[in-house]
């Protein structure tokens, strides 16, 4: 997935096309993802939590063995924390292009309670 120009690149129509793309390519796995974790969007504490540990997450990838049950949840929200770095990364990349990238209202949620948690987190490191 390509989410930005190359260094030393100008942002042209096809640049913020591509991030428009990738946004909306990264929002919709983040439904789906939503889907089988049960995130409901509208609960604020929730998503909040969620971007919470999203952002602070250490774990490992979950083992998919062919023959072995399989932890889909846990899967699903291995991704999705995936997808939250990689929206979060999107969002920096096209600013610093001078471009504003966002996606559905699921995305402004979800960008919104992990913005407001960093900020938490970096002030709790400075105390």
């Amino acid at each position: 997935m390509n989410i930005g120009p190359r260094p030393g690149t100008k942002k042209t129509m096809s640049v913020t096309g591509s991030y428009v793309q990738n946004s909306e390519e990264i929002v919709r796995e983040i439904e789906r993802k939503a889907v089988v974790l049960g995130i409901n969007w509208e609960d604020e504490a929730d998503v909040r939590a969620l971007a919470r540990e999203a952002l602070t997450y250490t774990g490992h990838q979950p083992h998919v063995r062919p023959g072995e049950p399989t932890d889909y949840h846990a899967l699903a929200k291995f991704e999705l924390f995936g997808l939250a770095a990689l929206m979060l990364k999107t969002m920096e990349m096209s600013a610093h292009d001078g471009l504003l990238t966002h996606g559905s209202a699921i995305w402004k949620t979800f960008a919104r309670a992990l913005w407001q948690e960093t900020e938490l987190l970096q002030s709790a490191k400075s105390l």
